[in-house]
């Protein structure tokens, strides 16, 4: 499965549970005067933004397949929230998504980076 496919059934899967996400978007384009441009947010922030509607909790998600592999600057990231104790983690299906929201699990998937 596509890292699309998984980040579109787990934003599915997170709305029936009633928490709020929302899609990060980032790239770079090109001006037509040929300089490129990079818009949206730092490097190595997460996929996935949201809060769960029961307590108001942040949370970050970053998708992955099966074999995706995590970089050095989604790892700093990941430092980062673990030291605010902010709910985050890797997903790996819309499983691992639900279960890092509703336990409200820090650094899940990255046990051995961070």
């Amino acid at each position: 499965m596509r890292e699309q496919q998984i980040q579109n059934e787990a934003r599915i899967a997170l709305s029936k549970d009633e928490h709020t996400q929302f899609r990060i978007n980032t790239g770079t384009v090109i001006t037509r005067d040929g300089r490129p441009f990079s818009s949206g947010t730092p490097k190595g922030f997460f996929d996935l933004v949201g809060y769960r509607k029961q307590d108001k909790q942040i949370f970050f998600i970053d998708m992955k397949t099966k074999t995706g592999r995590i970089r050095d600057d989604q790892i700093k990231f990941s430092i980062k929230l673990k030291k605010d104790n902010v709910i985050h983690g890797i997903a790996r299906s819309p499983e691992d998504a639900l279960k890092i929201v509703n336990e409200g699990l820090i650094g899940y998937g990255l046990e051995k980076y961070v």
